[in-house]
């Protein structure tokens, strides 16, 4: 069942763009809107705020990845730094397995979906290195 379910931050001034318009898609993506709320070493954040162009590996054809969050950090030293954030479920990080347990049409669905994430995720870090921001994927094992 898929979760849809508005974000307000409290800390409005911190958010860049319009607050009223963060819609998390799920509630890892809402656990992490608030603790960039909360924390008081996050500087700025924002919610799908960049689109990146990448070519899809099963059509060919350029498609736009719209990250999770883009935030700025104060560090333990001070310095800040700029992050893309991306949440997946883990499952969706590795390369799926076709089991005997697994039917072909699940793993195949499993497997363009890592395909096109993999893509994605590929044109994000070349976008990052090029703007000196770090890329990080966030999975439940991190959030919780």
């Amino acid at each position: 069942m898929a979760y849809k379910n508005r974000f307000v931050p409290k800390n409005t001034s911190k958010y860049i763009g319009d607050p009223s318009k963060i819609l998390c898609r799920s509630l890892w993506e809402r656990k992490f809107c608030k603790y960039l709320d909360e924390n008081k070493n996050i500087l700025r954040w924002a919610f799908e705020k960049i689109q990146i162009p990448y070519k899809s590996p099963i059509d060919g054809l350029l498609h736009f990845y719209i990250p999770d969050f883009l935030l700025e950090k104060r560090n333990k030293d001070n310095t800040v730094s700029v992050m893309l954030i991306e949440i997946k479920p883990y499952k969706q990080t590795k390369e799926p397995i076709l089991t005997e347990n697994t039917s072909k049409r699940t793993y195949a669905k499993n497997l363009k979906t890592y395909k096109i994430n993999e893509a994605k995720w590929q044109a994000a870090k070349e976008f990052c290195k090029k703007n000196e921001i770090k890329f990080v994927i966030l999975t439940e094992k991190e959030i919780f």
